[in-house]
């Protein structure tokens, strides 16, 4: 995607206000997105049915371009509306029995807490819990709060890549390494980090992920993927399946007679999660989001978000006197950078004020949250976001 360039928000030329600064909640979306959306849509409004086959491969190409992303196989990747339906999918195919142990984490995003819960209640198993501040490399070089409950016995650990509140990236490959050494597994819900910062899950050793695509990858709502390392499908059931999931599921639509069967093997790829119709015009706006990134390279784009908060936290921090919860440490940021937001201060009034005014950030529990991504440029919207920020802090105080 030639136009599209870092800094350069006029793939966007739609977009409100003088800053946005809430890709960790719902992107807008890119002209070339709209674009991929709009022709899907008019393919199906010409052919009908006849569109069905071309949407069909170009699912096949996305799922090649996502792979491609997280380090993973094209065979290891499977299509969902959300990284909720991606978390249930796995959490009811995998093969826990009694008395098995997940691990979760308190102050995650309840996505990847509640299908856990439900599953440990279906299944009789026990739910564990850590703080995410007790597996941070600055406090627990050695991980050894996780490490004493893997030793008492734990079969999943559950965690996000980045913690949706304070943008806290979660080092992976120091707790995939060590779920490896317990023979753990360890499912991560990387909707805040795909997209926005690098990510490999052969180097982290995740066995299953999930993520959506309205976040970090700037897709549309609706259109989500999960991955599941080949060598773990044999730990799972698929018990969230349907006519899709088979193996030559379309045969008895367009080939001959015969081809209507219910023995046809439920697939043992990640795709067999596409259990019935899917979001055509969310992946087809998905795949044209992923071009982009890719052209622009997520390496490339984490270090100009990476540049832009370190300057924003220093005035911030400087001019407001407002107190970062930013980690001090670089490998452990994100493209999330929160403020705790002063006590009589309203979060709500606060946020909708900045909206208001221009400032498109949020308030999670708390904290005034800014999430910029690729088209943001610091020389053209740090002096009003600051200069907006401490008027509304005035005001509301």
């Amino acid at each position: 995607m030639s136009d599209a360039r870092i800094g350069d928000r006029s793939l966007f030329p739609d977009l409100e206000g003088d800053a946005f600064l809430s890709h960790a909640a719902v992107s807008p979306l890119s002209a070339p997105v709209i674009e991929a959306i709009t022709d899907a849509m008019s393919d199906f409004a010409r052919k009908g049915v006849a569109a069905v086959r071309p949407w069909v491969a170009q699912r096949d190409r996305l799922r090649a371009k996502l792979a491609a992303l997280i380090g993973a196989d094209a065979g290891e990747i499977g299509l969902v509306p959300s990284t909720s339906q991606g978390v249930i999918a796995i959490a009811r195919s995998f093969d826990f029995a009694p008395g098995d142990r997940i691990l979760l984490f308190r102050g995650e995003f309840p996505t990847n807490v509640t299908p856990w819960q439900q599953i440990a209640d279906e299944r009789g198993c026990e739910v564990v819990w850590l703080e995410t501040s007790d597996v941070l490399l600055s406090q627990d070089p050695e991980l050894i709060a996780l490490r004493a409950l893997l030793d008492q016995g734990v079969r999943l650990v559950a965690i996000s890549a980045v913690q949706f509140q304070t943008g806290w990236r979660m080092p992976l490959e120091e707790i995939g390494a060590l779920c490896q050494e317990y023979g753990a597994r360890l499912f991560v819900d990387a909707i805040q980090a795909v997209g926005g910062i690098p990510l490999d899950v052969d180097a982290c050793k995740i066995d299953f992920l999930a993520s959506g695509s309205h976040k970090w990858l700037m897709g549309p709502e609706g259109a989500g993927f999960v991955y599941i390392r080949q060598e773990r499908f044999e730990e799972l059931t698929p018990r969230h399946a349907s006519w899709l999931s088979h193996e030559d599921a379309l045969l008895f639509l367009f080939e001959g007679p015969g081809e209507l069967r219910y023995d046809r093997p439920i697939r043992k790829r990640a795709d067999f999660v596409e259990m019935s119709a899917v979001n055509t015009l969310g992946y087809a706006g998905l795949e044209a989001s992923v071009d982009i990134l890719t052209s622009l390279g997520v390496d490339t784009i984490f270090a100009h978000v990476d540049a832009y908060l370190d300057a924003l936290e220093e005035r911030i921090t400087d001019e407001l006197s407002l107190i970062s919860v930013r980690s001090r440490h670089p490998a452990h940021r994100s493209g999330i950078l929160s403020f705790q937001i002063p006590p009589e201060v309203q979060n709500k009034e606060l946020g909708d004020t900045l909206v208001q005014r221009g400032i498109i950030a949020s308030t999670p529990d708390g904290l005034l949250r800014f999430a910029p991504h690729w088209p943001n440029d610091a020389a053209r919207e740090h002096d009003a976001i600051v200069s907006t920020v401490a008027e509304v802090l005035s005001e509301l105080g």
